[in-house]
């Protein structure tokens, strides 16, 4: 039983309790009573609001239900789209506006770049992810698919001199692209040095080169006839050639190049949400002490290898002597957002006054906003925003009134933490459908605070399904992102956040490259997010945030943002065609190889979650290839078969075949770990199983097809 705290009608569980009155509040100028005093009438004002938006949510979903029940024979787009109208569920948009966000940091309005998203319960990841700012371009060559194992470049075992050679080659071939020589090429390059505030490249015994734009030229360490360090700029992203002789590779490089070093993750999402699997007070304990020692730069974590342990933390600002001979300063770490959850979920760790959960999003508001007053009042150590923000990454809205129902309770939070009027920044996480084609609307609802707009398809995917849930059977899956909808929603993205006068004072961003494990293909592919606009995207990991860097160099967005205002707009009937299967007849094979994959990627995750809590997890498919699963992919799969189930596409008896034998595979994929816990053959004492089952067959009544009230319900009963 938990232990409870009286706060002004709040029952707040003694881990919260502790961490805020102990940890979080001393050093912020707020005194306990004027806190939770405020936080219980911030709770007081906003739950009911919350609930009523989820209720008309509820609403809204019925009448579609009831719409496409009436006319799955005679349907016409333009009678859909009046009848969207009508209900409220399509808002009329109004005039031409631009956001004004203040403050902003230049990581948000003058750079493009990559962007991490790491779950917060993680201290090892989060510090990883903090510290991705900078990255070795030559390590994340080596160990990756980029450089091909042929021809004797396997990575494999010790250094192969094979495969470093040819990390160091494509390393030139990126600095010709990046930072172009007047003559030559930095192949030829057999020294670097610094001559009357110029980088003069030595090409040869008589030839001497110069940067194509000095402007270029940034500064660097040690003497100016023998730099240990190079730092340039491309596109406002920094770069740094590091020389030194008496490295092992240094060594063996002619101008005595260790490594490449890129500025990489610009940015990254502290995840609160769909990455992690907090479900009670310790949880949330933990995601609020690992932000409180992001934002103090105290956080620690101590890593064992190979018998020898050392301690991880947060890494210092970078120092330079500039071209001209002053001094010079960069940010070491990566500038942190923090993602709040949404409306939906509730949360035990504190109770309102008439008993029931709190919302966990308004939770989420106040602590981590609480939390980030240290570095809004900080006198000295390592700051997150020098603007002097905080950023908060608000998901799962839907439609502009959730917009500005989140706007006003940060009004509230402001007013409460005596911080001025949008010292609070708010992301605009673009994955709900009727976000999608009210986007302009709800930019409007948080102009004074918006500096991010981010597809995430994932999710969106899965609000599509449930929200024409009884339209009629969806297309298989990998077809659902060659439909015209997919494009549409993320060209409008750009076309709306444009139009609203995002660029210059805020980011448009795009979605995750799931597979970490498959780099070659996130080099060929990925470089199309900034080609269409977007000055950030999500990676997950360090080491692609490194490679996807690279992407910024060759790829001018605001340039290309210029260009892209005059093109043809986005239709948002084309965002409202539903990608179902019409036409198409499957066989049978086609339908049980769909249920599979489904199957198989679900029971991976959701195995994990329920059993030991992890939110984000690199998930092997029914082909052995990871895969990055979290609550969104889940969110497609479930509703997917539950959509088919619904339809007649395939039968209960035969999804539970597919559950059943698919958790042995699953089981068999995971028998290196100890912690594991099987679901087969015992799959009626299995929580995981029971949980991956429910996500299917109730799939239809759960609130906008979302996983996480059963998800938490489970990893509740398997924590008990």
């Amino acid at each position: 039983m938990s232990q409870f705290f009286q706060e002004f009608g709040l029952q707040v569980t003694k881990p919260i309790h502790d961490l805020v009155n102990q940890s979080i509040l001393p050093g912020t100028g707020i005194d306990p009573e004027h806190f939770w005093s405020g936080f219980a009438a911030i709770v007081e004002r906003f739950a009911p609001i919350n609930a009523h938006l989820l209720s008309v949510r509820d609403d809204l979903q019925a009448k579609i239900d009831h719409w496409h029940i009436a006319h799955r024979e005679d349907f016409e787009f333009s009678e859909y789209k009046a009848f969207l109208q009508d209900i409220g569920y399509l808002v009329a948009q109004g005039d031409a506006f631009g956001i004004s966000p203040e403050n902003v940091d230049t990581e948000i309005t003058h750079q493009a770049g990559p962007q991490l998203v790491v779950p917060i319960m993680n201290a090892r990841f989060a510090l990883n992810a903090a510290n991705a700012r900078w990255g070795s371009l030559y390590d994340a060559l080596y160990g990756n698919d980029v450089i091909p194992e042929e021809g004797g470049a396997e990575k494999t075992g010790g250094y192969n001199p094979v495969r470093g050679q040819r990390v160091i080659d494509y390393g030139r071939d990126f600095l010709d692209g990046a930072a172009p020589l007047v003559e030559g090429s930095h192949h030829d390059a057999i020294s670097y040095r610094v001559a009357n505030g110029q980088l003069e490249v030595q090409l040869g015994s008589n030839t001497i080169s110069y940067l194509r734009n000095q402007d270029q030229f940034m500064g660097y360490l040690g003497e100016p006839g023998n730099p240990c360090s190079i730092l340039l700029i491309n596109n406002s992203l920094h770069l740094e050639i590091q020389v030194d002789y008496k490295n092992n590779v240094g060594a063996s490089d002619k101008a005595g190049v260790k490594d490449i070093v890129l500025e990489a993750a610009l940015t990254t999402i502290m995840d609160c949400e769909d990455s992690v699997a907090a479900v009670d007070a310790e949880d949330k304990a933990l995601a609020y002490s690992n932000w409180l020692g992001l934002i103090k730069g105290d956080l620690q974590e101590t890593i064992t290898r190979s018998g020898s342990s050392f301690v991880r933390k947060m890494n210092a600002d970078r120092q330079y002597k500039a071209a001209d001979g002053s001094q010079m300063s960069l940010n070491g770490r990566s500038l942190m957002f923090i993602r709040n959850v949404g409306h939906l979920m509730t949360n035990p760790a504190i109770l309102c006054s008439d008993g029931s959960e709190i919302p966990e999003g308004i939770m989420d508001g106040v602590i981590t906003s609480l939390i980030s007053l240290h570095d809004i009042r900080r006198q000295s150590g390592l700051s997150n925003s020098t603007a002097g923000s905080i950023y908060i990454v608000k998901p799962k809205m839907h439609g502009p009134d959730e917009v500005a129902f989140t706007n006003d309770l940060f009004d509230a939070i402001e007013d409460l933490l005596e911080l001025d009027r949008h010292t609070i920044k708010v992301g605009i996480m673009d994955e709900e459908r009727r976000t999608s084609v009210n986007l302009k609307e709800c930019i409007r609802a948080a102009q004074g605070r918006v500096v991010f707009i981010n597809t995430g398809f994932l999710d969106r995917t899965g609000d599509e399904i449930h929200t024409s849930m009884l339209a009629g059977p969806f297309a298989l899956k990998a077809d659902l992102k060659t439909l015209p909808w997919i494009k549409a929603y993320e060209d409008q993205n750009v076309d709306v956040g444009l139009a609203c006068s995002l660029k210059g004072k805020a980011q448009i961003g795009k979605g995750m490259w799931a597979t970490p494990d498959n780099m070659a293909d996130m080099m060929k592919i990925k470089i199309g997010h900034p080609k269409s606009g977007a000055n950030c995207a999500w990676v997950p990991s360090p080491t692609a945030a490194t490679l996807h860097a690279m992407h910024y160099h060759q790829v001018d967005v605001p340039t290309l943002q210029d260009e892209l205002v005059s093109r043809t707009k986005a239709n948002v009937d084309d965002i409202l065609t539903i990608p179902l299967l019409g036409d198409q007849i499957l066989t049978s094979q086609e339908v049980q190889l769909e249920l599979d994959n489904n199957v198989q990627g679900l029971l991976g995750y959701v195995v994990r979650w329920v059993e030991q809590g992890v939110g984000c997890s690199k998930v092997p498919d029914i082909n052995n290839v990871g895969l990055m699963e979290d609550r969104a992919t889940l969110r497609i799969s479930s509703q997917h078969i539950a959509n088919w189930l619904h339809h007649g596409i395939c039968s209960s008896d035969q999804v539970m075949e597919t559950l059943k034998r698919m958790a042995v595979v699953v089981d068999g994929q995971n028998t290196g770990d100890p912690d594991y816990v099987a679901m087969s053959p015992d799959f009626a004492s299995s929580v995981a199983f029971s949980a991956a089952c429910d996500l299917v067959f109730k799939g239809l009544e759960q609130p906008s097809g979302y996983t996480e009230p059963l998800l938490h319900a489970y990893r509740q009963k398997a924590k008990a």
